[in-house]
């Protein structure tokens, strides 16, 4: 049972500067995508050479994010961050010059690399900033900043007809390259107080990679959730990659309409859940020591039969209705993965954990969508292939009911962000 903890200075402000920051990331990310047709014809290039270009990226993140994620437990979170916001915003801008189809793959590899490093970062402080009840809010307040990214990245293809792609990536690129000067001089790591027994720089010191590692595959609750992640990635990103797919084959209707359908309601619902799966937990925390375990786990339980309807229904309206159901409640999740974390990893290794995820996650992304098309070849029905990503998202809602906090765990977790309130 969690209770209510005075907040550090600039808490929400924490969350706020970093609701552009993620903003920023998943704009840069996916702008790429958005502009398929005006590269192409500028870069003559293959359809699998163009999906090498974010394969590329994603395998890149993936690699990465573990010794990304100590980073930031071995030194200055904020400046991480920065650091990591700044490299990836130049490497948009210098995209506008590239005039190769290997400059872009080398370009998209190394902005895979340092945008690797933004997220285990960014969700860490804002935990070392929010302890008790606000922490899920908190997270889901920030994971709408990239919704709203990825929606705003569909102006790449408008910028690119009436500008030119190279245009789209310098204003992208230019934008965050001035943005990441506030963010340096505002954005801080979280205070410490004296009672904690070792200063920051040593707390920082004693982090190490090796023992990172080890001590975190050696925590049963940890390993579960790196199953459940693994799992999860395979059906969501089954459902993202074959959903217009499905609409547009099963529902006779126009690539333009399958993929509003299939991508339009999916945010609606993801930004609702979000806020809601964040807002529940907090409050039920107060009452309940797992309740931060058991939201997700509930909104897997309900949001599986929402790929089932889309799946099964003959109904256009009932299949968007069903994906929205859908990503509604399995975005519990989202807003629950760090503070999950901080109540089953140490302190000190809680980015290095969310790496370890990320990492896990991207490897089973990868397969799965090659695991699925192959399926696809095979000519099996895409209503078999959703039904099977129904069925991972209750064994995860499984794991997520078998999750443990670790005692040690908690008690870092007050020891790292406890703050002495200024007078």
């Amino acid at each position: 049972m969690e209770t209510q903890a005075k907040l550090p200075p600039h808490a929400w402000r924490i969350v706020v500067l970093l609701w552009f920051t993620v903003l920023s990331n998943y704009l840069a990310r996916a702008l790429f995508t958005t502009m398929h047709g005006s590269i192409v014809t500028a870069i003559p290039m293959s359809e699998a050479q163009f999906g090498l270009l974010t394969s590329s990226l994603l395998l890149t993140y993936g690699v990465a994010s573990p010794f990304a994620g100590f980073l930031s437990d071995r030194f200055n979170r904020s400046r991480v961050i920065v650091g990591s916001m700044l490299l990836w915003s130049i490497a948009t801008w210098v995209a506008s010059f590239c005039r190769t189809f290997e400059q872009l793959v080398v370009l998209r590899s190394l902005m895979g690399l340092v945008e690797a490093c933004y997220m285990p970062a960014a969700l860490a402080l804002i935990c070392d900033y929010h302890r008790g009840p606000t922490r899920s809010r908190a997270i889901a307040i920030h994971h709408t900043g990239f919704v709203v990214g990825l929606a705003l990245s569909g102006l790449g293809g408008w910028l690119a007809e009436r500008e030119s792609w190279h245009f789209a990536f310098a204003l992208v690129g230019l934008t965050g390259i001035a943005y990441a000067l506030p963010l340096a001089l505002l954005l801080r790591d979280a205070p410490r107080a004296s009672t904690v027994a070792t200063t920051p720089e040593a707390a920082k010191s004693g982090a190490r990679l090796g023992a990172a590692l080890i001590g975190l595959l050696g925590l049963g609750s940890f390993v579960l959730m790196l199953v459940a992640h693994a799992i999860l990635n395979l059906a969501d990103w089954t459902v993202i990659g074959w959903a217009p797919v499905f609409f547009q084959e099963r529902f006779h209707v126009t690539q333009g309409v399958a993929g509003i359908s299939a991508t339009g309601y999916k945010n609606l619902g993801l930004i609702a859940g979000l806020f809601i799966g964040g807002f529940w937990a907090d409050r039920w925390s107060r009452t309940n020591a797992r309740a931060r375990m058991y939201v997700p786990a509930i909104g897997f339980v309900i949001g599986a039969p929402g790929i089932v309807l889309m799946a099964n229904s003959n109904v256009l309206g009932l299949a968007i209705l069903g994906l929205a159901i859908y990503y509604l409640f399995a975005s519990f999740y989202d807003s629950n993965t760090m503070p999950v974390l901080c109540e089953v990893v140490d302190a000190r290794y809680r980015a290095t954990a969310y790496g370890m995820l990320n990492c896990v996650g991207m490897i089973a992304a990868g397969l799965g969508i090659y695991f699925f098309g192959h399926l696809r070849d095979l000519k099996i029905d895409l209503r078999i292939v959703f039904d099977m990503g129904a069925v991972l998202c209750v064994i995860s809602a499984l794991i997520y009911f078998r999750l443990k906090a670790s005692p040690g765990a908690l008690r870092s977790d007050r020891a790292e962000t406890a703050v002495e309130s200024p007078s």
